[in-house]
């Protein structure tokens, strides 16, 4: 999917150098500059995501929005109450979300569950706190029992890559809004436990081996941001 985004986006900048060129030789006149032509900078990505991207409801909830501004913006109704109409699918698709992943627990979720409550049962873990702000920590040659990392409007970034590892761990992370990043190496395995509304957690590593020594078990969530594990430094 990932080899599919740069080809849409390929394909429509393409048609966009059309459009220009051909009525710049007179060849044909589209008019793209029409009243709420820039609602398509909400609707075509949220097109591309519903087509690339595994969660398919922030999709439909991004081209709805877009589609609600384009119908005000061309005076069938007011902006009023298109933000009104706005923060109603906003809420009922954050609703519908939490219902669906209440409801679709799989067994591998459950199982990561029970066993991070296990890892967890009287563990003091280190935290990392990022609020309207960035965090760093970076672990060199200090044994890694564990993280609570919070981010609201803001990043944190993990680094794992040269942390002992002794026996299996916990990193509860959760994320509003911002973004955490967390880079951990090839050799250690992961599972991950993932609620979000709007967002995700992402596995990028590459070549991970196939049984690791030890396993970090990653429980995800939050809103409108993302967890990312990397095996190499951004």
């Amino acid at each position: 999917m990932k080899q599919i985004k740069p080809i849409i986006w390929g394909i429509a900048i393409i048609a966009l150098g059309v459009i220009f060129g051909g009525n710049a030789i007179g060849l044909f006149n589209i008019d793209i500059f029409f009243d709420g032509w820039w609602t398509l900078f909400i609707i075509v990505p949220g097109v591309v995501s519903l087509f690339t991207d595994k969660e398919k409801l922030s999709s439909l909830v991004i081209i709805g929005i877009g589609v609600i501004l384009l119908l005000a913006a061309r005076d069938v109704f007011s902006y009023d109450i298109a933000w009104k109409v706005i923060l109603a699918v906003v809420l009922i698709a954050i609703g519908l979300g939490l219902v669906f992943r209440s409801i679709f627990h799989t067994n591998n979720d459950k199982e990561i569950g029970k066993k991070i409550e296990d890892l967890e049962n009287g563990k003091i873990m280190d935290s990392q706190t990022a609020i309207f702000s960035g965090n760093e920590r970076t672990y060199n040659k200090e044994s890694f029992q564990g993280s609570n990392i919070i981010a609201v409007f803001g990043g944190v970034d993990l680094d794992l890559i040269n942390a002992k590892f002794e026996k299996d761990t916990v990193i509860k992370a959760f994320c509003a809004f911002g973004g955490i990043d967390i880079t951990i190496p090839e050799d250690v395995q992961i599972k991950v436990k993932s609620a979000f509304i709007f967002g995700g957690a992402s596995d990028e590593r590459k070549d991970v081996t196939a049984k690791g020594k030890h396993t970090i078990y990653i429980d995800a969530a939050g809103a409108f941001g993302g967890v990312t594990i990397n095996s190499k430094k951004k």
